[in-house]
């Protein structure tokens, strides 16, 4: 995994630029720490910061490859796990390499096929190419949106970025936010809208998509989008369907030439990318496999069970680790480390993010770095199988706006008057809600509980996945971790989306299919566990540190954050510590010290990106 970075004018000389270039890199140093490079031409200029995991030598970027008298340059971050076979076939049709990288392949790949070459791509990545024949720009991202890309354009040109920051990092690019950006942040927040990149004139590239920039225009296009098919298998076929195309992912995503191990929480999903990861290990003659857990210091007196969160994760994380003989560590968080997290994650994200949820994600890959470069992970499966508890609630689809995004007029009453009178909440929650559910591609003839079924498991995938896989990423690559998503493989997330959700829900369980799939894999008191969300700190000290510092915030006469919120309220609220008041931040998710850390975040940000409302 690595950072990229880039600029085409037509306009400027931008091989006078090389500062500005260098600015842009140097921004995403934490996601490439192993190498640098940069590019410059008349009219484009890529950077590259890089994060060695296949290839050390024959993997340099930015990539230069020329055929037919035409020169290609690639700037890349991602991984492609059908290397081989495109090898095979470019070989096939003249092609020679120089190593055995997956950039190589695919810039190849870029030459030979021009843009249809993201169809024949299984993987995670965002990359550019510049054509310096054609003069154009092509740039693409993943089908499920696993690897980050952000653009603007300003004048005649376009810059690009793996992060916002890099994008900031140019001098044309201000950290501005008008009437859209403080809706994004204070009603949204910590998502973001796809295709929103928060600040003005920022823009995200959607998942599943190229842009292609050139002197004649600018073209944007999906090139791949879920399909809505009958779905004709029998619950046997479809549950061993499952088990394969996760296999195959799985095993695909275990090549790398430095340290490799999963986190493992003990649950369904991590489990099942264990238990098929080990077996390959020992098949491969690759030794034990390393895995990690994380947990808090004090959750063993301060957890108490609930609806959302059954019971703690690490005496599960121990059992599957010995059902399967892993090289098992876990990692242990403190209060106070926690909360002092809450920076880093911050600038992981470029703004606002899951507070603590995030903050603890930094501090487990900070540890786990240390010992691996790249780990699996079973993120994706709850919005792929159903497995949230909006799931099971039949009126999840009759609010106002996402089923994860509630109670917006009590999160607007947190706000001042004139703000909320500006943002106007609720109709903008409910105009993205509305778009949302406008794109589900429906299936003709199908029953009103399937179809309902199927929007939900749309908002899911393209709405509420993002949010995570956004955390998974810039956590991660803040300290050069790279993180590999085998339930996001396009193949399997494209068959689940088919299966009707009786059939998902087979043995009249929440991610029913899945756990058919993995009988005699996976041990039974596993198979039958209940859904357990990602671990949080239950310590008290956390939730008077932030509740500290929010109050610190709002007698502040110099915090930006303060005249945005509805100061009387926010105090009512820390008096209190939300008691008596919950008001759903992120639904279950986030409330009470989630809310407080959020809001601490906010202000954090305000300073420190000298962010200027519009």
């Amino acid at each position: 995994m690595c950072g990229i970075a880039g600029w085409v004018d037509w306009e400027q000389d931008l091989r006078r630029q090389a500062a500005v270039l260098e600015a842009m890199g140097a921004t995403l140093a934490c996601r490439g720490p192993d190498d640098s490079g940069l590019w410059l031409s008349p009219h484009a200029a890529l950077a590259h910061r890089r994060l060695v995991v296949v290839d050390p030598e024959a993997g340099v970027q930015p990539m230069l490859r020329e055929r037919g008298g035409a020169r290609y340059v690639l700037t890349y971050n991602g991984e492609l796990y059908n290397t081989a076979e495109l090898r095979a076939e470019l070989e096939a049709r003249g092609h020679r390499f120089r190593g055995h990288s997956d950039t190589e392949a695919l810039l190849a790949a870029y030459v030979e096929w021009g843009e249809r070459c993201v169809e024949r791509l299984n993987g995670i990545f965002a990359f550019g190419v510049w054509d310096e024949r054609e003069e154009l720009l092509f740039l693409a991202r993943d089908p499920l949106g696993v690897k980050p890309l952000f653009y603007a354009r300003r004048g005649r040109g376009l810059l690009f970025g793996s992060e916002i920051k890099a994008l900031l990092a140019h001098p044309a690019v201000e950290a501005e936010i008008d009437e859209e950006g403080l809706a994004e942040v204070f009603v949204m927040g910590p998502g973001r809208t796809p295709g929103h990149g928060v600040f003005r004139g920022v823009e995200e590239l959607r998942p599943g998509s190229w842009l292609r920039f050139a002197r004649k225009g600018t073209e944007l296009r999906r090139y791949w989008r879920l399909e809505s098919r009958p779905h004709t298998d029998p619950v046997e076929t479809t549950a061993a369907a499952v088990r394969d195309l996760l296999q195959d992912a799985v095993v695909r995503q275990l090549v790398a030439d430095v340290p490799l191990g999963v986190l493992l929480s003990g649950g369904l999903d991590s489990s099942s990318v264990t238990a098929f990861a080990s077996e390959a290990f020992r098949r491969q003659g690759r030794g034990r496999l390393a895995t990690f857990s994380v947990d808090y210091a004090g959750n063993e007196r301060y957890f108490r069970p609930n609806a959302f969160q059954p019971e703690a994760d690490g005496p599960w994380a121990h059992r599957v680790a010995r059902s399967f003989a892993t090289d098992h560590r876990d990692v242990l968080i403190d209060g106070g480390e926690l909360a002092e997290a809450l920076l880093p994650a911050l600038l992981g994200r470029d703004m606002p993010g899951m507070a603590d949820i995030d903050a603890s994600l930094y501090l487990l890959s900070r540890e786990v770095r240390r010992e691996v470069t790249v780990v699996l992970v079973g993120e994706a499966a709850d919005e792929l199988f159903g497995g949230y508890p909006w799931f099971r609630d039949p009126k999840a689809l009759d609010g106002p706006s996402l089923p994860w995004v509630r109670k917006i007029a009590e999160r607007a009453e947190l706000l001042a008057p004139d703000v909320r009178r500006r943002i106007r909440p609720l109709e903008y929650a409910v105009e993205r809600f509305r778009e949302a559910l406008a794109e589900v591609p429906a299936l003709p003839g199908e029953g009103e509980e399937e179809a309902r079924m199927r929007a939900l498991s749309y908002v899911n995938l393209t709405r509420f996945l993002p949010v995570l896989l956004d955390r998974m990423d810039r956590m991660s690559m803040r300290v050069g971790l790279e993180v590999r998503v085998p339930f996001c493989d396009h193949r399997l997330v494209q068959y689940v989306w088919n299966i009707p959700w009786r059939l998902k829900t087979a043995g009249g369980r929440e991610k029913g299919i899945l756990r058919l799939a993995m009988r005699g894999i996976l041990p039974e008191e596993v198979l039958a566990r209940k859904k357990s969300p990602y671990p949080k700190s239950h310590h008290p000290d956390f939730r008077r540190q932030v509740r500290r510092r929010l109050a610190a915030i709002l007698e502040d006469p110099a915090s930006p954050l303060a005249p945005l919120l509805d100061a009387g309220r926010v105090r009512d609220l820390i008096a209190g510590d939300a008691r008596d008041f919950d008001p759903a931040w992120f639904s279950q998710l986030m409330g009470g010290a989630q809310l407080f850390a959020y809001l601490v975040q906010a202000d954090a940000w305000l300073r420190l990106y000298k962010v200027r409302i519009a």
